[in-house]
């Protein structure tokens, strides 16, 4: 009888058990650890955000994730360019907070639309005062000058200029009475040796003058002469005050002077007359691929004479500041016996490009004194916060690169504003790093 083999006679399991799920590998099991984390961070997040304020919108939850997700990625490496040889000796002067690297490390915050409503937040904009001893009080000041009536008329047969003073409109009380004693003083600058004026009108706001003043000039001058009226309250006793002035920059503003015309202005407010002091004409000139700043000083013209003999030794100086930190000066030669000298002389300055907007120039027109200190005629200031033309020739030469941009530019005193400058500009001059111009050889 045949045997039967053991697996033949051994009875079947009743349930078969299931087979065996394959095991994962590391990379399953570590990518699975990594998800479970980053949904439990984010889940966290959620809870954290959800204890605070329960009631935060779905598309505010969706911002707040979105920054979340943006942190999280790995910044991007980035290096500075390397900077011209010719600019590390202006970046060396420069102020520690004023250097800013244009590196952008991608943490940018989101922008504002995206962020949670400030309601119940203090802003302080909200809570600012108008100051009352500002702009506001000068203005107002300003306004209450009052008005004067001239008339102009040029006399071809005898060159003469014809100044007529006709009245004078709603002027400030300057005594105790609640009146003035008004007159005008007039100029044709930058003459001030002729100076003429009007009679006294007693008790006073709004005088009638009626009055001709001849000025002998010829007719192509009349384009380089301003005339100059300053208006006074007369007093017997005391100093006379000042109530205001009018200069007339252009004097074919109304018509060409061939017949008379009258002209209303208004009396600007000034406590003293203020003194022409010249003009001066240069040029601007930015390379931007090299950073190459070029000024080139073409003339003055009409300096204040400084000198017993009427005449002035005159120089410029320019100064390149940095937050009102004089980093360099140069210097033109020294033109001997003159009001109106001619330079046509280039002074150059290595500014990088992206330091222009920090920087200014100051220009002074100086007097040289052999014995003593060097005297200042007048300053003028360009730069992109400086003010009226300055600022314009600026940007006029930014906007126009590798093209020179000339102006006459009028010299003022020197502000309150530069006498820290000036005390700089003393011990930088103690320390003699850089020499006063030599006057030139005597024959």
């Amino acid at each position: 009888m045949p045997r039967r083999s053991k697996e033949a006679s051994s009875p079947a399991p009743a349930n078969p058990a299931p087979e065996a799920a394959p095991r994962p590998g590391p990379r399953g099991v570590m990518g699975d650890k990594l998800k479970d984390s980053a949904a439990l961070g984010f889940l966290e997040a959620a809870v954290k955000i959800s204890h605070t304020s329960p009631d935060i919108p779905a598309e505010v939850q969706m911002s707040v994730r979105e920054h979340i997700m943006r942190h999280t990625r790995l910044q991007r490496q980035t290096t500075e360019p390397a900077s011209s040889t010719r600019h590390t000796s202006f970046k060396r002067h420069l102020p520690r907070q004023m250097h800013v690297s244009s590196v952008d490390y991608g943490n940018e915050l989101p922008p504002a639309a995206e962020q949670p409503t400030s309601i119940g937040r203090i802003k302080p904009e909200l809570y600012k005062q108008k100051s009352v001893d500002g702009d506001d009080a000068k203005s107002e000041a300003a306004k209450s000058c009052g008005k004067i009536n001239f008339s102009l008329r040029y006399d071809y047969e005898s060159e003469t200029l014809i100044v007529r003073i006709l009245k004078a409109f709603d002027l400030p009380a300057k005594d105790f009475c609640g009146s003035s004693d008004p007159y005008v003083k007039i100029y044709l600058l930058p003459d001030r040796k002729c100076k003429l004026q009007t009679r006294v009108h007693r008790k006073t706001l709004n005088p009638t003058f009626d009055e001709n003043f001849h000025f002998p000039v010829p007719y192509e001058e009349l384009a380089d002469r301003k005339l100059h009226l300053s208006v006074f309250d007369f007093d017997r006793f005391s100093r006379h005050d000042m109530i205001g002035e009018v200069i007339l920059d252009n004097l074919f503003e109304a018509s060409d002077l061939s017949r008379e015309t009258s002209i209303w202005k208004d009396i600007q407010y000034a406590t003293s007359e203020s003194v022409d002091l010249g003009e001066i004409m240069f040029s601007l000139c930015y390379l931007p691929t090299a950073g190459r700043l070029t000024l080139t000083v073409i003339k003055c013209r009409n300096l204040k004479a400084m000198d017993i003999t009427g005449y002035s030794d005159p120089y410029v100086k320019v100064s390149l500041l940095c937050d009102g930190r004089r980093l360099k000066k140069k210097k033109t030669t020294i033109k001997k016996n003159t009001l109106n000298p001619v330079y046509n002389e280039a002074i150059i300055f290595d500014i990088p490009p992206e330091n222009m907007d920090q920087v200014s120039l100051l220009i002074s027109v100086m007097d040289y004194d052999r014995v003593g200190h060097n005297e200042i005629i007048g300053v003028c200031r360009v730069g992109i916060n400086a003010e009226g033309l300055g600022r314009d020739h600026w940007n006029e030469m930014l906007a126009y690169p590798r093209k020179p941009i000339a102006h006459w530019h009028s010299l003022v005193e020197v502000k309150k504003s530069f006498k820290e400058w000036q005390g700089r500009a003393a011990s930088f001059d103690s320390e003699s790093s850089c020499p006063s111009p030599k006057p030139p050889p005597t024959p």
